[in-house]
């Protein structure tokens, strides 16, 4: 009788990737950021009431440009109602079709953000939206990355999980809503919920931290990925000797 083996729940091209690009974002933001509160849908981090407002919107970027390192005085913050046509460049798909729910440009050296509010109906998919154009200007604006780079946007949402808004991120990319024709499902980001998954388990491996309690934060899906992809990292542990030594270093 065989031996069971966890598997992965990404295919070997996009685990490499993943694993490539998290150590990557510790090459480029240091072990510090592993040392820093996971941030949580709490109100421990959003103490604030949220009603859609243009000042809460603001007050939001704000935060989460705290969370991931991101001078607020270089934000500029456009709000559209959803009617409102954004600059073009798709940064958010939601269904089938490319949905500009969040844009990010730099104009007058500054950096420039726009959401759409009729696709951010949620506050989790407003942060997440947020989280995602200020890792633009972490990777754009700092210089990091080439705007041309081919897997730029795939990489812009892997930095929002090694930057600390992951849970956000995992749960706004496929979400459910229901009205008098019955459920609908709409995508947000770039990155599918397994490869949230295994990317979490990886930082979680980096933070040194490989049974977290704030798994418990994720919805059912990238909950289960993440469960899936720790136990197939625990079965392989010689394989990520770069994050090992990140995690010894921090």
């Amino acid at each position: 009788m065989g031996i069971f083996r966890p598997t992965c729940p990404v295919g070997a091209l996009e685990r490499l990737w993943v694993e490539e690009m998290m150590g990557w974002c510790a090459a480029q933001f240091g072990p510090r950021t592993l040392r820093a509160p996971v941030v949580l849908p709490t109100g421990d981090f959003f103490p604030d009431p949220y009603s859609g407002t243009k000042p809460q919107v603001r007050a939001l970027v704000d935060t989460v440009g705290g969370h991931m390192g991101v001078n607020p005085d270089r934000l500029v913050v456009e709000v559209n109602s959803g009617d409102d046509a954004l600059p073009e460049g798709v940064a958010f798909l939601e269904g089938a079709t490319h949905g500009e729910a969040g844009h990010y440009r730099v104009e007058h050296g500054r950096a420039v953000i726009s959401l759409d509010m009729g696709r951010l109906r949620s506050q989790v998919t407003l942060i997440a939206a947020i989280a995602h154009e200020l890792a633009h200007e972490r990777l754009l604006g700092e210089r990091r990355i080439d705007p041309d780079r081919h897997d730029g946007e795939q990489l812009t949402d892997l930095a929002t999980v090694y930057l600390g808004l992951g849970i956000f991120n995992a749960n706004a990319a496929l979400q459910f809503s229901q009205n008098q024709r019955g459920w609908r499902s709409s995508r947000l980001g770039y990155l599918s919920q397994p490869m949230y998954g295994y990317a979490l388990a990886c930082w979680a491996v980096m933070r040194g931290d490989p049974a977290p309690a704030w798994a418990g934060h994720l919805d059912t899906n990238p909950r289960v990925y993440m469960k899936q992809s720790l136990r197939y990292l625990r079965a392989n542990p010689d394989s990520l000797p770069e994050w090992r030594a990140t995690t010894r270093d921090s």
